[in-house]
Formats: structure tokens, C-alpha cells, sequence
């Protein structure tokens, strides 16, 4: 058996405890780099298209916090599959805070319900932050239809059964659903046709391809301000500040129906506490300005900011409540 000398035990005593110095000296530099917070540029993917709500809600947010944070805050936009490229995308990003996405009611309570396999588990794959808006749908037409409130298109529709088109974001997204629960509760036959955004498909309503859409309320707006498009209700229960004149579609002849949008921030699982406690600080001071306020408000939307633990459990409740809307539709993305 070999034997070690006094000295060459001391040796080795040594060397264990300047390696432990080393490990235990790991954690305040973890820590530090968690304080320092952020040092480079944030992303914000978004998984639409360019000029839809999600875009511009990033936009408007990602703004702030870049003064807020003293980095750059980058807007990504990586469409496709009904938001869940981008949102993919997002799980699979390290979980340091650089990496960030603006979630929607689709990619956190709808898809999963859509989509019989996901590359990604919205709960368990994501860390929520923040709530940013809630938002109406708005049921929106070109001025060439011959429709020019919601009781018109209705006997429009129930007289051409089949032929009037209805855009929308994507299958199985809160737009399209908005149209596939009024067909159900108005009892009227639309085709619909799915888009890979919100933008395209109001460039074809527009353009008069398509006959009525159920847009987001701030991508739409512009539009409806402008004169291009006529509005005939929003989803939400009550009138939205934005358009005080527009009814709900309740009022307009479909009673009970009801529809809204909402949009939040969410980082990879597993992102540390302090960086999740100074994002989730930078989205609250966001919507609590004044000029990101207004802005929001000009597009119809209501800022809503709130811990993450809250957003989480929102996201539970958001779920079951479109699962069983997606079942009763018959939608599916597969």
C-alpha cells in the first residue's frame, strides 16, 4: 500500500481548500452579474408579423424599458404556426433575462388546446412576468359590404350562407375564435381564412378579399380612425374609451357574447429571481407612464401590470376557459 509523506499531505490539504475557495467564490460572482443586470441588448420576440397587436405592444413596452434599463431593447418578430415558432424559440433560449417574449392569450391558453403535439409546455417552460394589456377584439368591415351594423350582417349572412369571408391571425388564435363563437351564438355560416398574421389579413380586407375581420383593436384602429374600414362592434363586454361610439356586440344582437385579448411578457424557466423581480419592475414602471399610457390608449388597449405569481395562475384559469371553447368550435391546427 503506498504511503504519503507529512509534506505531500499537506500539499494535497491545500490544494482541496483553494479549490473549495474557488466554488464557494462562484456564488457572490453569480450574484453580482444577477445585480449588475442587464449588461447587453434584450430581445423581445414577438411571434406575429410586423404591424399587428403583438408588434406594436412590444414596440410600445420594449421602448420604456430600454430607458428604463440603460440597454437596448430589441423587437424580433418570428411568425409562423400560430405564434408557436417564435414562442419555441423562447423556451429553448437560456434563461438569463436577454431573451424574452411577448406571450398572447393564443400561445399561453389556446394552443395547447390546438395543437395535439407542442414542441414547447407553455406552464412549465416559461417564466411569467408580467401581464402587459388587456385588449378588444373588434369586428371590423370593408365599407364596400353592403352591412353596416352587426343586426344587417347577421340576415346578410344567414341570407348567403357560406359566402361571406372571415380573416384572421391564424387558426385556433383569439381572432379566430372571436369569429368562430359569434357564428355559434348568432347562429350564421362564415368561411374563414387564416393568415399568417394580423397585418396580411387586413391588408386583404382592405383590399376587399375578404369580407369582415375580428382584429385586435390596436392593429385595427388606424384603419377605422381613417376611414378605410367600419366598425361594427367590439367583443368586449363593455364599450371600449377608444371608440365610445361603437356598441358591443352584446348590444348590438348577440347577447352574452364576450371576447377579449390580453398580452404578457414571459422569460425561459428557470430565469433567477433577481433578474425575473427587475424585469417584472421595469414592465409595472412602463404601464404606469403617462406617454406609454396614452399611447396604449390611442390603440384601444388597457395597460395591466402585475407580480408574476398572479400572471401565472392567470394563465391556469385562461387556459381551461378557451380548452373548452376550442372543443365546442372543433378547431384544429393539426
Amino acid at each position: 500500500m503506498p504511503r504519503f509523506s507529512l509534506d505531500t499531505a499537506l500539499k494535497c490539504r491545500a490544494a482541496l481548500a483553494a479549490a473549495a475557495v474557488g466554488v464557494l467564490s462562484l456564488a457572490p460572482l453569480a450574484a453580482q452579474a444577477q445585480a449588475a443586470f442587464p449588461t447587453k441588448t434584450i430581445t423581445i420576440v414577438v411571434p406575429f408579423s410586423a404591424g399587428g397587436t403583438t408588434d406594436i405592444l412590444a414596440r410600445v413596452v420594449g421602448q420604456y424599458m430600454s430607458k428604463d434599463l440603460g440597454q437596448t431593447v430589441l423587437v424580433d418578430n418570428r411568425a409562423g404556426a400560430g405564434g408557436n415558432i417564435g414562442t419555441q424559440a423562447v423556451a429553448r433560449a437560456a434563461p438569463d433575462g436577454y431573451t424574452l417574449l411577448m406571450g398572447t392569450v393564443g400561445t399561453h391558453a389556446i394552443n395547447q388546446s390546438l395543437y395535439k403535439k407542442l414542441a414547447f409546455d407553455p406552464v412549465k417552460d416559461f417564466t411569467p412576468l408580467s401581464r402587459v394589456a388587456l385588449v378588444p377584439n373588434l369586428l371590423v368591415t370593408n365599407p364596400s359590404q353592403p352591412f353596416k351594423n352587426v343586426k344587417e350582417m347577421i340576415a346578410y349572412v344567414k341570407a348567403n350562407p357560406g359566402k361571406v369571408t372571415f380573416g384572421s391571425s391564424g387558426n385556433g388564435s383569439s381572432i379566430h375564435l372571436s369569429g368562430e363563437l359569434f357564428k355559434q351564438m348568432a347562429g350564421v355560416d362564415m368561411q374563414h381564412v387564416a393568415y399568417r398574421g394580423s397585418a396580411p389579413a387586413l391588408t386583404d380586407l382592405l383590399g376587399g378579399q375578404i369580407a369582415v375581420m375580428f382584429d385586435n383593436m390596436p392593429s385595427a384602429i388606424g384603419h377605422v380612425k381613417s376611414g378605410k374600414l367600419r366598425p361594427l362592434a367590439v367583443t368586449t363586454p363593455k364599450r371600449s374609451p377608444a371608440l365610445p361610439n361603437v356598441p358591443t356586440i352584446a348590444e348590438a344582437g348577440v347577447p352574452g357574447y364576450e371576447a377579449t385579448s390580453w398580452f404578457g411578457l414571459l422569460a425561459p424557466a428557470k430565469t433567477p429571481a433577481p433578474v425575473v423581480a427587475r424585469l417584472n419592475a421595469s414592465i409595472l414602471k412602463a404601464l404606469a407612464d403617462p406617454e406609454v399610457k396614452k399611447k396604449m390608449a390611442e390603440q384601444g388597449a388597457e395597460p395591466h401590470g402585475e407580480k408574476p405569481e398572479q400572471f401565472a395562475e392567470f394563465i391556469q384559469s385562461e387556459t381551461a376557459k378557451w380548452g373548452k371553447i376550442v372543443k365546442q368550435s372543433g378547431a384544429t391546427a393539426d
